[in-house]
């Protein structure tokens, strides 16, 4: 078995956890309303625009070459990703200046404040491996997803357009190849000790990740019942 089966494996009840949540099951089904998308937007645009320094730190802390130098090569393809959104977020109908200035309707939420912040946590103080542990989630979460969701809600929406969907859109195709050149850098790690901290940062972040999702399903249904 390499490292990235065994990854795969001993993160399947977190997966499996993640894939149950009310908000992600019912908007993979059904759509949402524009205004909740453009509310997982700006969750996104405030948990993405943070890659690259993510990626910056860890490799600045690693003392891997050859994982540093994947972490550069990561960083030459995250770089702007943030931008899309905004774009998304402007053709949805929703304020991207106050995304992009973090005000109002436009500020991150608890959940991604706290994933956000323990990323850099982690670095700096766990191990530059347990970023690989986000990296698994969000983009194994993308692939998975992505497409399947931005058909999902053109559906509901009645666009006839792409218009609105460059970030989900992006980030199905594109993170094919991240996963793909993910699971050849992890199943290069040899070290026992390397290895569990990237286990066990994946199971924190779908945790962290799905806590967003709770978050705006909460929300959601607060908003039902006023």
């Amino acid at each position: 078995m390499t490292f990235y089966d065994r990854l795969i494996r001993e993160t399947a009840r977190e997966r499996d956890a993640f894939l149950a949540i009310p908000l992600v099951r019912q908007a993979l089904a059904s759509g949402a309303p524009k205004s909740l998308y453009v509310a997982f937007l700006t969750q996104a645009y405030h948990h993405v625009k943070n890659t690259f320094p993510l990626l910056a730190l860890a490799a600045s802390r690693t003392g891997d070459a050859r994982y540093q130098d994947a972490l550069v090569d990561y960083m030459e393809e995250e770089r702007g990703h943030e931008k899309w959104i905004l774009d998304d977020i402007r053709i949805m109908g929703g304020d991207a200046d106050a995304v992009r200035d973090g005000v109002r309707e436009g500020m991150a939420g608890p959940a991604c404040r706290i994933m956000v912040g323990f990323s850099y946590y982690a670095i700096e103080h766990v191990s530059p491996y347990a970023l690989l542990g986000s990296v698994h989630v969000l983009e194994g979460m993308s692939v998975l997803l992505a497409d399947r969701l931005a058909d999902t809600l053109k559906r509901s929406f009645g666009a006839q357009a792409e218009a609105g969907f460059s970030y989900l859109r992006s980030h199905g195709s594109l993170d094919q190849d991240h996963v793909a050149f993910f699971r050849t850098l992890v199943d290069g790690f040899d070290d026992p000790a390397a290895q569990q901290i990237i286990i066990d940062h994946a199971r924190l972040f779908y945790r962290l990740y799905g806590d967003i999702f709770r978050e705006l399903g909460a929300g959601l249904e607060l908003s039902h019942a006023a």
